[in-house]
């Protein structure tokens, strides 16, 4: 199953190529090789090397870096989907869900800001 890297990585390929006007088969011929070749690194069907990673960024005129940015909010929303389904599958969290939302909003607002005043967190209005 494709990485969330490799899915981001494909995702900017795919913009910077879109943005340029430039066919997968226009792209693959800079790069050396055949436009199946983009069309799975835009899929995140196959990785990408250092070294191609190198070459499409001479061909999109973009450094590197490009490629991944914005990739850490991702990897870090990922990571509390993660932790989230843990969370939320202990008997423990649906209790206390169950008894939050049997409250009336007042005691819930009030609740939520004592949960986050316990936890060091500003309480949000």
């Amino acid at each position: 199953m494709a990485d969330d890297i490799d899915m981001h990585l494909g995702r900017r390929l795919r913009r910077r190529r879109r943005l340029l006007g430039l066919t997968q088969q226009e792209l693959a011929r800079a790069c050396g090789v055949r436009f199946q070749q983009i069309q799975k690194y835009e899929c995140a069907a196959n990785r990408m090397s250092a070294a191609r990673l190198w070459q499409l960024s001479e061909a999109l005129e973009v450094p590197v870096a490009y490629f991944f940015e914005g990739l850490s909010e991702i990897r870090a929303q990922s990571r509390m989907r993660e932790d989230g389904g843990e969370v939320f599958s202990r008997k423990e969290t649906r209790d206390l869900v169950r008894a939050y939302y049997q409250l009336g909003e007042r005691p819930r607002r009030r609740l939520l800001d004592l949960a986050k005043s316990l936890n060091g967190g500003e309480a949000e209005g």
